[in-house]
């Protein structure tokens, strides 16, 4: 785990924990709060609460922010999911397909899921989804132990 991350049980949330980047000064703390569980063998769910902050001109959750929390989702879920260090990885792809619009302050789920992990690599898949409904479906790759600079 690296060390600017902030990884313990959220105590307003029984189950989940925080996956907290240390500094409001770094890019993650755009989607603000996001939390992570477990959810089996080889998979994992990630939270965020969107708001007005990541909202667009619609009135709506904006795409980037949903690609922010997707990215995030690969390294937290990722790991949660058993991926065996994430420690200075990389997302080498991302593919995401929108499906229909997140409303705002309803909280936003990021299913996880790792098909396959070798010695370099991690491939995963997953959905967002709020309420039931499916937000975005997404794949990805982690290259692991990317090149600390």
């Amino acid at each position: 785990m690296h060390p600017l991350i902030v990884h313990q049980p959220d105590p307003e949330h029984p189950g989940w924990w925080t996956w907290d980047v240390s500094g409001e000064e770094r890019y993650n703390a755009t989607i603000g709060r996001l939390l992570v569980r477990a959810d089996g063998p080889g998979r994992a769910r990630c939270r965020m609460f969107p708001g007005t902050l990541q909202s667009n001109l619609g009135n709506v959750v904006h795409g980037g922010a949903i690609l922010t929390f997707i990215d995030m989702a690969l390294f937290a879920g990722g790991k949660l999911a058993g991926i065996s260090d994430i420690s200075h990885s990389v997302t080498l792809d991302l593919a995401c397909q929108f499906i229909s619009p997140a409303e705002l302050r309803i909280p936003l789920d990021c299913t996880v899921e790792l098909l396959r992990e070798t010695g370099r690599l991690a491939f995963m898949r997953g959905l967002v989804e709020q309420e039931g409904r499916t937000v975005a479906s997404w794949s990805g790759t982690l290259r692991k132990g990317g090149e600390r600079r």
